[in-house]
């Protein structure tokens, strides 16, 4: 089973302009990303797949791989998809190229799923981490999922789902961490079709899959590092890294 890691990487943001180019421990984000990735051992190969000359120019001039996409894309699993298109691979994993402090626990939990008793029911594979702040609980910029008995997921949702009517019925929730590990099969049906009302309202991409009747095996994780969305997560980053 030939697996890989594809780290998309776009320069524009809207919170953070050009925050993969950005500083940190005198590298750039997407490097520092690139490094860790690489240092889990877990991959047959690992790309960068960008649409700046810039991002891939510095991958490379540090000793990584990196493509440059074709199309404009709207979201990272569509520029995944157009990379792997012909590429001979059965696993992809998808590691956010803000997530610098990337670990291998969880990068393994992913891709053994596909090696265990459900295997043949796997279409892709994510994380989730359980939340007890209901402060981010109730917060829209975390996306929250529940999972029937055998940790698969029925819904992805920016509310808190379940709706909490009975708060002493012992319900947990999980936020959803957004590392995936795919057949190639699936990403490349994400790629071909087209969004529907579900995916559309919530705004969140995974949907889709549910949506066509894919199967995503989620599986808890502890604390995955710190995520780059602001100029102040990387000052929080910076002193990560000097610690």
């Amino acid at each position: 089973m030939k697996v890989i890691a594809m780290i998309p990487a776009r320069y524009g943001a809207t919170r953070f302009p050009g925050k993969l180019m950005a500083d940190l421990g005198g590298k750039p984000v997407i490097v520092r990303t690139y490094e860790a990735t690489l240092a889990t051992k877990l991959f047959d190969e690992v790309y960068v797949v960008t649409d700046s000359e810039i991002i891939k120019g510095v991958v490379e001039q540090n000793g990584g791989q990196a493509i440059m996409s074709i199309k404009e894309h709207e979201c990272g699993t569509d520029r995944i998809a157009e990379a792997v298109e012909n590429l001979d691979v059965d696993i992809v994993v998808n590691v956010q190229g803000d997530e610098p402090f990337v670990k291998k626990e969880p990068l393994q939990k992913v891709v053994d799923v596909f090696k265990g008793a459900d295997a043949d029911k796997i279409d892709l594979a994510s994380l989730m981490q359980e939340m007890n702040d209901w402060k981010d609980i109730t917060d829209p910029n975390y996306v929250k999922v529940i999972v029937d008995q055998d940790d698969f997921a029925l819904y992805f949702s920016r509310s808190p789902i379940p709706y909490p009517r009975d708060k002493d019925a012992g319900a947990k929730y999980y936020e959803h961490i957004g590392v995936y590990a795919f057949r190639k099969q699936a990403i490349l049906d994400f790629y071909r079709l087209p969004m529907r009302s579900l995916e559309a309202t919530e705004k969140v991409e995974c949907i889709r899959f549910l949506e066509y009747g894919k199967n995503i095996k989620m599986v808890e994780t502890g604390y995955m590092g710190i995520e780059i969305d602001t100029p102040e997560d990387l000052e929080k980053a910076s002193k990560y890294f000097k610690d």
